[in-house]
């Protein structure tokens, strides 16, 4: 499908950093239990190093954020840097939402040297969808924290899995459209957004501006691939729409597995399979 569709101006194309390549924590994490084997993040740091990756994003200790300062010494110690942090607290109750602002802020601002760009973001879900006042006090939140990060020069990534999708991708709609896009980004997770109904160059279509980081995994049939190819998400659509709009350039492979999905290679392997997969399709 050619990428005709038009795009809202990017609002954050000035000073564009450098494009990286990085990993998520989740799948490394999910390897190592079905190995039955104790999880060594400096293990998969080494690895990420050797396959040609820029950086590991990990979760944020909201409680505690040294612990954060440590993972970013870790880092740098293989060659690669802190670009990213995920975090998922509670934001739909007032004083909840409170806390994990603060928290989030207090982490970031120690972060701010070590060189963090993007907070990826998925407010908690809570078992059902979120009342419409719940939705106004989680996006009055994600205002503030995107002000308080923008002003320490970081951006905030909003990022969705499927309760977010639910009846219409109602609260994923509701974060954005009642938000300012200066202020709160979108960290796309492509496959998580197509899981939940809404094709690429829909999100794009309506969202591409507010893109600050992209979550990249694959799937054939609705079922996670273990590595980076061809399948049910057209990404050679997903780059042609990133080089013609001139979106920031982070990606993070994310190699989830789940019940259906056929692993054959390990996941060194299969992390180095899908950088050479962004290197072919991302040119970067």
């Amino acid at each position: 499908m050619a990428s005709t569709a038009a795009a809202p101006a990017v609002l954050h194309s000035a000073g564009m950093p450098k494009a990286v390549v990085g990993s998520n924590v989740y799948g490394w994490t999910q390897y190592y239990s079905r190995e039955k084997k104790p999880f060594k993040v400096e293990e998969v740091i080494a690895a990420l190093s050797d396959c040609g990756y820029d950086y590991l994003e990990s979760f944020l200790d909201l409680g505690n954020p040294q612990k954060n300062v440590e993972f970013s010494g870790k880092l740098k110690a293989k060659g690669l840097r802190l670009v990213s942090m995920y975090a998922g607290p509670p934001m739909h109750e007032v004083e909840a939402a409170k806390k994990s602002v603060s928290q989030a802020l207090k982490c970031c601002e120690a972060l701010k040297n070590e060189g963090l760009q993007v907070l990826s973001f998925n407010p908690a879900p809570i078992g059902r969808e979120k009342t419409d006042e719940e939705l106004k006090t989680q996006v009055a939140a994600l205002i503030e924290l995107g002000r308080g990060l923008n002003a320490m020069g970081i951006k905030l990534g909003i990022h969705h899995h499927l309760p977010e999708m639910k009846n219409g991708a109602r609260e994923f709609h509701y974060n954005f459209r009642n938000s300012p896009p200066e202020v709160v980004g979108f960290c796309y997770d492509v496959h998580w957004v197509w899981k939940g109904g809404i094709q690429p160059q829909d999100a794009l279509r309506e969202y591409g501006n507010r893109v600050v980081t992209m979550h990249i995994r694959q799937s054939r049939e609705n079922i996670w691939w273990e590595d980076l190819d061809t399948g049910d998400v057209d990404y050679d659509y997903v780059a042609r729409y990133v080089r013609e709009h001139n979106l920031p350039q982070r990606f993070t492979v994310e190699l989830a597995l789940e019940g259906g999905t056929k692993v054959t290679r390990s996941a060194v392997e299969n992390h180095r399979r899908s950088r050479e997969f962004i290197r072919r399709v991302f040119g970067v």
